[in-house]
């Protein structure tokens, strides 16, 4: 069973506030259960939703509405890096950090994280796309390439060897939570890999119980929420339920995040039919959204092709299938994404750009210059914004039968 472990904190008598900064405390840090055997009893209705959302999922991977599969993968992973980092209080618009993509010009901190971030997503892909175990040293790796600021670099890719916690404050006195205390870590990050390298259960129970106890356990010391969401991709792509677009849960999540943080509550308690029923929904949430933004993508392509007519095989042709992964870009990225020499991606750019297409933003100089899809923009704005309403994911899920609630639950396929 979970249970608190009794510390002491030994405050500096030179802390800078008032006098319970100066003053030592005892506190008690949670411990979880090991997972690797977790065995779940799961109620019909969070099994019920684990199968919707599995649907959903694969539907993705082979849908007719997906032209271009890949540049929509890329822009719902972009979407899935942005909503993760705002969990985390790093705002930045789909136009700021496709600007900041598009050059390595004027980047602050926050357009460098996120697109830390964005690479530290495409990191735990190709990872999740290796024939070997996962083990600790591939999360290490994605949150290495996570931490990105001079600050940052210190723990960046290392398992913390100190107490943290959740909330504000300069010590875990008034803390939300308080996750292990530093020596279980590596015992408990163990025995998650472990876990991770089972292949009898669904893949989607396993992402949602994977992630729950990469937050409870908080591994690191900073860029565990971020890192955890990742692992949802690993977990998802290695389960070949989502072979080749996972959907942007974390903007689901983003948008529900006090129900997010009460099914992570839920999940510490016992009560895992509870977060299973969210992640589940989050996930259906999430696919769905996915759908419609890739249909609208296929459709503006489309409309494109009728209006530009470009010739088969053409730099024309070419561009017009990676807009959705590059709504901004300049000459290099765009010869980068389609070959071919400078005057033939200038001819296409030209071409794109006459017909409305595409719209000039930045330089005089053709080399220094940037372009921008307004449409495509636009419609990453619209996906944005109707992905700040509350989802069936935020509806509060019934108390699950009390039989139902073991405290070692089994996961269904």
């Amino acid at each position: 069973m979970p249970r608190l472990i009794e510390r002491v904190w030994e405050a500096s008598p030179d802390a800078y506030g008032p006098r319970s900064s100066r003053t030592s405390f005892r506190y008690s840090a949670f411990l979880p259960d090991p997972i690797h055997q977790l065995e779940s009893h799961l109620t019909d209705a969070v099994v019920a939703e684990i199968e919707t959302a599995a649907v959903g999922v694969r539907e993705l991977q082979s849908s007719p509405t997906f032209r271009g599969l890949e540049a929509v993968g890329l822009q719902l992973l972009r979407a899935e890096a942005l909503a993760s980092s705002r969990i985390e209080g790093l705002e930045a618009s789909q136009r700021r950090i496709a600007r900041a993509l598009a050059t390595d010009e004027d980047r602050d901190e926050t357009a460098r994280s996120v697109i830390a971030n964005i690479s530290a997503m495409q990191l735990a892909v190709d990872i999740a796309t290796g024939t070997g175990a996962l083990t600790v040293d591939d999360i290490l790796a994605v949150h290495d390439r996570l931490m990105v600021l001079p600050r940052e670099r210190r723990f960046a890719g290392r398992l913390r060897d100190v107490q943290n916690w959740l909330g504000r404050g300069d010590s875990p006195r008034d803390a939300e939570f308080v996750p292990p205390p530093e020596d279980q870590v590596p015992g408990l990050m163990a025995d998650l890999v472990a876990y991770l390298n089972r292949d009898d259960l669904s893949p989607i129970a396993q992402a949602a119980v994977a992630h729950a106890q990469f937050e409870t356990v908080h591994p690191f010391v900073d860029g565990n929420g971020r890192t955890g969401r990742a692992l949802i991709h690993i977990v998802l792509r290695r389960g070949a339920v989502a072979s080749r677009i996972v959907p942007p849960v974390s903007v689901v999540l983003a948008t529900n995040r006090s129900r997010y943080v009460e099914g992570l509550t839920a999940y510490r308690q016992g009560d895992l039919n509870a977060w299973l029923l969210f992640f589940a929904r989050s996930l259906s949430d999430a696919a769905a959204a996915s759908r419609r933004l890739g249909l609208r993508l296929s459709e503006l392509e489309a409309s494109w092709t009728e209006t530009v007519r470009p010739r088969r095989g053409s730099g024309a042709e070419r561009l017009i299938g990676i807009l959705a992964g590059n709504p901004v870009l300049s000459v290099k990225v765009a010869r980068d994404a389609i070959g071919g020499t400078f005057q033939s991606v200038n001819t296409a750019i030209d071409r794109l750009e006459s017909a409305g297409i595409l719209r000039s933003v930045r330089g005089d100089w053709r080399r220094n210059r940037l372009w921008e899809c307004p449409e495509i923009l636009a419609l990453l704005d619209d996906f944005e914004a109707r992905s700040a309403v509350p989802t069936r994911a935020a509806e509060p899920s019934r108390p699950a039968p009390r039989s139902a609630q073991a405290p070692a639950p089994k996961t269904t396929r």
